[in-house]
């Protein structure tokens, strides 16, 4: 109680300070009480942030300049909010001067702003040590899976989340004292007033939400001031954020508008030169990316091939990487099989990892196109081709596959079946995100038992290192103290991946199989650099029956993954993806890789890093001791390949280009002898 009476009085002090200036205010009373009070708490909140993140803030000398910025930012969305109660206030005068309906309308419309202002900003803290940044697309997207999320949070932001919900209760208590509809009688103003200010007024705000003179309005790159993206983010409100990033949803459905523009023929010329093939190789030109790929390797029979995606093992918790050795099991297969040592993630979640492993697709400013309606029927992927030639498709995962609509996209695109949660009769154990790796593995290998000779490909998706981290009793937890730990989790995933590996190696399967062992994404991917590309880096690794022990040096991008696995199957094909054959590259090509994060897209050759920030010009950089030391010149030719890379999935997707040929799938049944993808058991020449 003592509590409610301090903030109602804060809110009966608040509002007689407005008595003064009521009469020369009149109906804009509640625009000044808004434009007041919303200011206040988010510069306060960005103070607050700015006071918590204060060595990077320091280290860009950027205390001004985000306060500066942030204001700036502030008044696009606070005048933008206001635009239609002051339309209405110059279109309904006679509502003015009374406790009318449009007073209460505009009651519950200023109140309701400024309490998702608050819970924004209360939630800005827990969001910010996930994922290095403000709320954005993310956090509405995740709100389509409100299960899932409403359970990792209670797990993992617990204190965070009771703190927010009591500040935004007072703040409900609060405003409904500030924004009530006002009994003090209200001058009226004539129409010529009326004509002359709130067409003033409107013509302000309006300029306010623009912020802006030049040709275009500002938008959250106009703060983007330092090489620190977190430090950039503190300029922004989380309100403007989130909302901004509704917003852009609709370019998903256009060309990529926020790097610089380039002509169409140049993106597919240089995305061409950048798969380093001879002319001959390609085969169409509706589909520019659409070409024939020898295997390296000769088979008297192409593999089966399975595909272990690791949920959020970042290379900083590989032992054989240099990272915290909390992955024996991995480090130890690492000397069995193909070792990737600088290879590196397209994005920081899990729908971009099963986008490059199984799409071989760059990644785009855009949500996954795992996710997008133009790429729900008739999109390119590994299923699809290996399906022709006789393959079984399973997608085995432990947790909801309807999230982020993984199971609607593989069903369409190739896959035969999906084996999630709902599928394990008994499991041994089943947490927040499904049931454990241990689980899923152990179904896995009875799966691909039950096979037998028949050809097959499955993907799976491993779940228990994911926030809360909820795993079950095992000899992998008994070595940690901390149950509930990113460190206890990846512990006992690295000990089922283990357990499964120990199996497979006895089947009758192994032989014939191909695995890939790969992560999605890095655990928490954050750093004070416009991205910090030391988080993208994860481990991969191919290994089965007829796989030689080697390590590869060079760097390669998940989106190689693909094209190099049917190489290493023993299988010719026609595929329209732009990825590299790792086994076919010449000699002193050093290797690229091409990451997304957020709308900064980076691409990197060698050591070479070119960045494209939202509506900024290009920087390059050079990648040396994990981090980004700016180039004392710029290779414009690489700039350029660069560009061609941020621009043409968002090309071939509209376009449709990332398909199969009209022909290809006939003649694959048909083995019409042109190198492409031979049927089962046909020997190759």
């Amino acid at each position: 109680m003592p509590k409610i009476v301090f903030f109602e009085n804060i809110a009966k002090k608040f509002d007689s300070s407005f008595t003064a200036i009521a009469k020369a205010a009149g109906p804009l009373r509640p625009l000044l009480k808004f434009l007041v009070v919303a200011t206040l708490l988010l510069s306060l909140a960005r103070l607050g942030l700015v006071i918590w993140q204060w060595p990077r803030v320091e280290a860009v000398d950027g205390f001004w300049k985000v306060l500066g910025f942030g204001i700036r930012m502030d008044m696009i969305l606070i005048c933008y909010l206001l635009v239609p109660i002051a339309l209405g206030l110059f279109l309904f005068p006679a509502g003015l001067y009374s406790r009318s309906l449009f007073q209460k309308i505009s009651a519950v419309w200023l109140s309701f702003w400024i309490i998702f202002m608050v819970f924004m900003e209360a939630s800005t803290p827990s969001f910010i040590l996930q994922y290095d940044l403000r709320p954005n697309r993310i956090f509405v997207e995740y709100l389509n899976h409100p299960k899932e999320v409403a359970l990792t949070i209670w797990g993992d932001f617990r204190i965070q989340l009771l703190s927010a919900l009591l500040l935004t209760a007072v703040m409900i208590f609060v405003v409904r004292k500030i924004f009530r509809p006002t009994a003090v009688p209200v001058e009226r103003w004539g129409i010529g007033k009326r004509l002359v200010v709130f067409p003033l007024v409107l013509c302000l705000l309006l300029i306010g939400g623009r912020n802006s003179f030049d040709h275009r309005p500002a938008n959250p790159s106009t703060a983007a001031f330092s090489s620190d993206h977190l430090v950039n983010e503190l300029c922004l409100n989380s309100a403007f954020s989130v909302l901004y990033a509704i917003y852009r949803l609709k370019d998903e459905n256009g060309k990529t508008k926020i790097y610089p523009k380039m002509e169409d023929e140049e993106i597919v010329q240089r995305i061409r030169r950048g798969m380093l093939l001879p002319p001959a190789a390609f085969v169409s030109d509706k589909i520019p990316t659409l070409h024939r790929q020898k295997a390296a390797t000769v088979r008297q029979r192409p593999m089966n091939l399975v595909i272990i995606l690791e949920e959020s093992l970042g290379a900083q918790y590989v032992g054989s990487l240099g990272g915290k050795p909390l992955t024996p099991e991995l480090d130890k297969l690492a000397g069995q099989g193909l070792w990737f040592k600088q290879l590196y993630a397209t994005g920081t979640r899990s729908i971009r990892g099963i986008e490059a492993v199984t799409t071989g697709f760059f990644p785009s400013p855009a949500r996954s196109v795992v996710k997008l309606g133009l790429a729900q029927n008739g999109f390119f992927t590994l299923a699809r081709i290996l399906k022709e030639a006789g393959y079984r498709n399973d997608f085995i995962y432990g947790g909801e596959s309807h999230f982020d609509n993984m199971r609607g996209f593989l069903l369409a695109n190739g896959f035969d079946r999906v084996i999630d949660e709902n599928d394990y009769p008994a499991p041994s154990f089943r947490g927040t995100w499904g049931v454990s790796d241990g689980d899923l593995l152990r179904r896995a290998n009875e799966e691909f038992t039950r096979h037998g000779d028949a050809p097959f490909f499955a993907l799976v998706f491993t779940s228990s290192n994911h926030s809360p981290y909820e795993i079950p009793e095992s000899p992998a937890a008994k070595l940690t103290t901390g149950r509930g730990t990113v460190a206890s989790a990846i512990r006992y995933a690295d000990y089922a991946l283990g357990e499964f590996f120990r199996k497979a190696r006895a089947s009758d399967y192994w032989d014939n199989t191909l695995f890939l062992v790969v992560a999605d994404h890095d655990d928490v991917v954050k750093g004070p650099s416009l991205i910090p590309i030391e988080h993208f880096h994860i481990p991969g690794l191919i290994l089965g029956g007829s796989i030689k022990t080697a390590e590869y040096h060079k760097v390669a991008s998940q989106a190689d993954l693909p094209p190099t696995l049917l190489s290493l199957m023993g299988l010719n094909s026609e595929h329209p993806m732009p990825g590299h054959d790792l086994l076919q590259l010449p000699e002193d090509f050093p290797g690229r890789a091409i990451m997304q994060y957020g709308s900064t897209h980076a691409y990197m050759r060698g050591d070479q890093v070119v960045v494209h920030a939202a509506n900024k010009p290009s920087r390059q950089f050079t990648f040396r001791a994990d981090k980004l030391i700016p180039a004392g010149q710029e290779d414009p030719e690489l700039v350029k390949d660069a560009l061609a890379t941020a621009l043409w999935p968002s090309l071939a997707y509209l376009k449709q280009q990332y398909v199969l040929g009209e022909h290809s799938l006939a003649e694959v049944r048909l083995n019409s002898g042109h190198g492409l993808l031979t049927k089962i058991g046909e020997v190759k020449e």
